[in-house]
């Protein structure tokens, strides 16, 4: 590949779409925060937070909406498309439906933490209808939220819905685009993946793909759950903070590779293993990630980082390869609590209204002399 000064990869030509700017993100190796008992010759990031919707979610939204347009079932002037979703499908679907000509109606639950994905899919020109939501009933919200996109469907013979939770074009989409991505910059060396699931598209896709008996059938695929909503393995789901993964229902998507199979932890078909990080943990990982790693990453991916880190110890991962997945970036959750003693900084250090009289003192405030207000 042809570089240039900063060592980033040279620009050629354009794109007829944003559309086809989708994919091809680039992978970058955990230096700091692996710590010295780290066994694993290397913790490797897939970013997908370049992609131009800002995460992973651009994948499906662009491979659902193109498989459904060869089958004849939509076309733009005709059909609109109509999702539920907690944010980052719903944006990326709203960047898709633009660039291609759709009218979008996105389906989100009414909490303050939908907050940037409401303004980005609204800027996108995507209608958003918002429903209710149910302290400690997670699964009540899903359910409710699919039903009443089910009766827009019912109501409204030219609305189509992608259906991302059951759609088989989203797994799909990764395993023609993000496993052979992955394959192709480890040079065909990965020894295990590690990701989030929000639908269990993204990592049914990348590992039917990595581990097809013709590349590495051994390769380890760990699939993370919030600790406080692990359905997965058949404990209860409940609110947490881990916002992208944890959707507290069981999903089709991973309930297929082995139908039947009581929901427990241990293997089920491609995926050899279930693992957890709190919403505290993913916290603590994504502002490590941001102040060692300058990684700027959203509490699903502190999470999934969380995870492949304890898994680099391991006697097992001794000088084998790690690939973990970061779904989106963390500008995306200004909102959640992540950002809370970051904003409470800066409330004070940018006082509203401002003093515009006063030239001196010129420096007025030094972020390095700030103390945070103790916590009762």
């Amino acid at each position: 590949t042809t570089r240039r000064r900063g060592g980033g990869r040279a620009l050629a030509g354009y794109a007829n779409s944003v559309a086809d700017l989708i994919g091809h993100t680039p992978m970058v190796r955990l230096r700091r925060v692996v710590g010295n008992d780290c066994k694993a010759a290397n913790v490797l990031v897939k970013l997908e937070m370049q992609n131009p919707g800002g995460s992973v979610k651009d994948r499906i939204a662009l491979g659902m909406i193109e498989e459904a347009e060869r089958r004849g079932a939509i076309a733009p002037g005709r059909t609109t498309i109509v999702e539920a979703t907690s944010g980052n499908t719903g944006i990326g679907l709203a960047m898709v439906a633009a660039s291609k000509g759709y009218r979008l109606i996105v389906a989100m639950p009414q909490v303050p933490s939908m907050y940037e994905r409401y303004i980005l899919c609204r800027k996108f020109g995507a209608e958003v209808h918002l429903c209710s939501a149910l302290q400690d009933r997670p699964e009540r919200t899903a359910e409710n939220l699919m039903g009443y996109v089910k009766s827009l469907l019912e109501e409204n013979p030219d609305y189509w819905s992608p259906n991302q939770f059951e759609n088989p074009d989203n797994p799909l989409a990764h395993a023609c685009s993000t496993g052979p991505e992955i394959w192709e910059q480890t040079d065909g060396k990965v020894d295990c993946f590690v990701a989030g699931a929000g639908t269990g598209g993204t990592i049914r896709g990348v590992a039917q793909y990595l581990k097809d008996p013709s590349r590495n059938p051994s390769c380890r695929v760990v699939l993370v759950e919030p600790t406080e909503s692990r359905p997965l393995v058949g404990r209860q789901a409940a609110m947490h903070g881990v916002v992208g993964i944890g959707a507290g229902v069981p999903l089709p998507l991973i309930e297929e590779l082995a139908p039947g199979q009581p929901w427990a932890e241990g293997p089920r078909g491609v995926i050899d293993e279930f693992a957890h990080a709190s919403t505290e943990e993913c916290v603590e990982w994504a502002n490590r990630l941001a102040a060692e790693e300058g990684l700027l990453v959203g509490p699903s991916s502190g999470a999934a980082v969380k995870v492949a880190v304890d898994i680099a110890k391991r006697s097992d991962m001794a000088s084998k390869n790690i690939v973990v997945l970061q779904a989106s970036s963390a500008i995306r959750y200004v909102s959640h609590p992540m950002w809370m003693t970051t904003k409470e900084e800066a409330r004070e250090a940018l006082p509203v209204p401002p003093d515009l009289e006063s030239e001196f003192p010129i420096c007025r405030w030094k972020s390095e002399d700030y103390v945070p207000p103790a916590v009762e």
